[in-house]
């Protein structure tokens, strides 16, 4: 009698062979892998045969069969084969989800189906069975279905999942059909290939790097952080530059900043790096004016701008050298512009004295190099004038490197000193110097744009600039001064006003609401 258990045992053999020519693929060729799922699913299943037997006359068996009476010839009826009822749809998904490939098969009767990995040479699954040891993969059919239906699940799909997948048949002539598995991967930007922070010397030139990774291939593009063009060279300026890769030829201290490598795909989402670029140069100072005027008893405000990087330390001295604190004497004052590599440097002097009088030395200093530049306080005469527009001089002081139309200012680099209309850096910017005055009593205060350089200019105020101001005060202390004239003598009265410095104007009782006037 022959031994049923026979089949599940040869199975089982076959099952534990293709199990491990799949987790040794060098031992086995692309071709004998196929060749070994036809002969494990031969060996799990049979043609079924049908024998149909005719029993007549009483149970007798009739039919010709070699002549003997009573037995029926055999009849052999072989069932369809099984053939595929759709096609495997091909599917694009990203990396990281999850992703179902379907193959669908009627009249599957006892033959097998089987997934494999077509590039990659793999057998993936046999009927319901995991073949490979990637525990990303499992299989399911759909036994309530007519039609059966075997689903291939890829978790977690990676870039190396990609390509085409086979679904095949058992059948003498093995029946297969095709999916492909496209995998997108969003853009990655490679920092170990990619460039970092940069500090260069001004001058030199600079190569920017940015390598990205995705699929498909992602582009690459530059744009500066502020939108501001990008300074290839002298002659090509442009607001984005597409490669991995940025050359700035002389670099400058207005291509400062930072620059953004964007890299895309198609697939979301689109990443960016930062990279910025620090362009060092020894400290650059501008003076607006060198000589500046201003009476006993007055405050002055000195300025200085200066252009540095990395910072510098920006300090006032005299010309003795010793470095000027904040006190009730003096204020210093620093303001950071835009960019931030300049600094409007300021010295505040209160209540002038024939001691303040002298050189004064506002000083940069960074890493780089140091520079300092020179500035000469000298007496004058105050101004006599009459009520104007209330306001002071620090309205007047609305951008720190505005034009300056000419005027004829200094500016030091590396202790050699410039005249003409243009800053360091090229910009050619600065506000028309004023200084503020305040007498004695501190109750009034006047702005004035005294060049001492050049004396004629004084004479022509442009109205739209500078205004003097005064307060009821100030007009009070001259109406004294007026009423004291008319009851001292005249010689008594100007001995007394020349000894303190300070000269007034006898032409009239009442104070004049004409235009400023200047007196020399």
């Amino acid at each position: 009698m022959m031994n049923r258990t026979q089949p599940d045992s040869d199975r089982r053999k076959w099952i534990v062979q293709c199990k491990y020519w799949a987790h040794h693929p060098h031992k086995v060729g692309t071709t004998m892998r196929f060749l070994l799922v036809l002969l494990l699913s031969a060996r799990m299943s049979s043609v079924p045969v049908v024998n149909a037997n005719t029993n007549t006359n009483n149970g007798g068996n009739l039919g010709n069969n070699g002549g003997k009476p009573g037995t029926a010839p055999a009849t052999n009826v072989v069932v369809e084969e099984p053939e595929f009822t759709d096609v495997i749809e091909n599917v694009t998904v990203p990396a990281g989800r999850n992703v179902k490939l379907a193959c669908s098969v009627k009249n599957l009767g006892s033959y097998k189906v089987a997934w494999m990995h077509f590039e990659q040479s793999a057998i993936l699954t046999v009927h319901n069975h995991v073949i490979t040891r990637n525990p990303r993969i499992s299989v399911t059919h759909d036994k309530h279905d007519k039609h059966k239906t075997w689903f291939l699940h890829i978790s977690n799909v990676q870039e190396e999942d990609k390509g085409r997948y086979m679904c095949q048949i058992n059948t003498v002539t093995a029946k297969t059909q095709f999916g492909y598995l496209h995998v997108v991967v969003p853009p990655n930007i490679d920092d170990s290939l990619s460039s970092s922070d940069v500090i260069v010397r001004e001058g030199s030139n600079v190569t920017l790097k940015c390598r990205a990774t995705g699929s498909p291939m992602p582009t690459v593009k530059w744009k500066r952080d502020d939108n501001s063009k990008i300074a290839i060279n002298k002659s090509l300026s442009v607001i984005e530059w597409d490669g991995e890769t940025v050359e700035i030829s002389k670099i400058s201290r207005l291509d400062m900043g930072a620059y953004l490598c964007i890299a895309s795909n198609g697939v979301p989402p689109t990443v960016s790096k930062r990279i910025k670029v620090s362009v060092d140069f020894p400290p650059m100072l501008w003076i607006p004016h060198q000589l500046v005027g201003v009476p006993v008893f007055f405050n002055v405000t000195l300025e200085c701008f200066t252009e540095a990087h990395p910072t510098s330390l920006n300090y006032w001295t005299r010309e003795d050298g010793h470095m000027i604190h904040d006190s009730r004497k003096y204020r210093t004052e620093s303001t950071v512009g835009m960019p931030i590599y300049k600094t409007h440097m300021r010295l505040h002097i209160f209540n002038i004295q024939q001691t303040d009088y002298g050189t004064y030395k506002c000083v940069a200093k960074n890493p780089r190099g140091e520079t300092d530049g020179t500035i000469r306080l000298y007496t004058s005469t105050p101004p006599t004038t009459s009520p104007g527009p209330p306001t002071t001089a620090d309205s007047q002081l609305v951008d720190f490197w505005p034009n300056n139309g000419g005027r004829n200012d200094t500016w030091f680099s590396g202790g050699s000193h410039h005249h003409g209309g243009n800053g360091p850096g090229g910009g050619g910017q600065f506000h028309l110097n004023s200084y503020s005055v305040h007498t004695a009593d501190k109750n009034s205060k006047f702005s004035s744009n005294l060049n001492e350089i050049d004396k004629s200019e004084q004479k022509s105020f442009d109205s739209k600039v500078i205004y003097w101001s005064s307060s009821r005060s100030t007009f009070a202390f001259f109406r004294v001064q007026l009423i004291l004239s008319s009851i001292l003598s005249s010689t008594l009265l100007l001995a007394s006003l020349a000894s303190s410095g300070i000269s007034i104007s006898l032409g009239s009782s009442s104070i004049s609401k004409s235009r400023p006037k200047v007196l020399h």
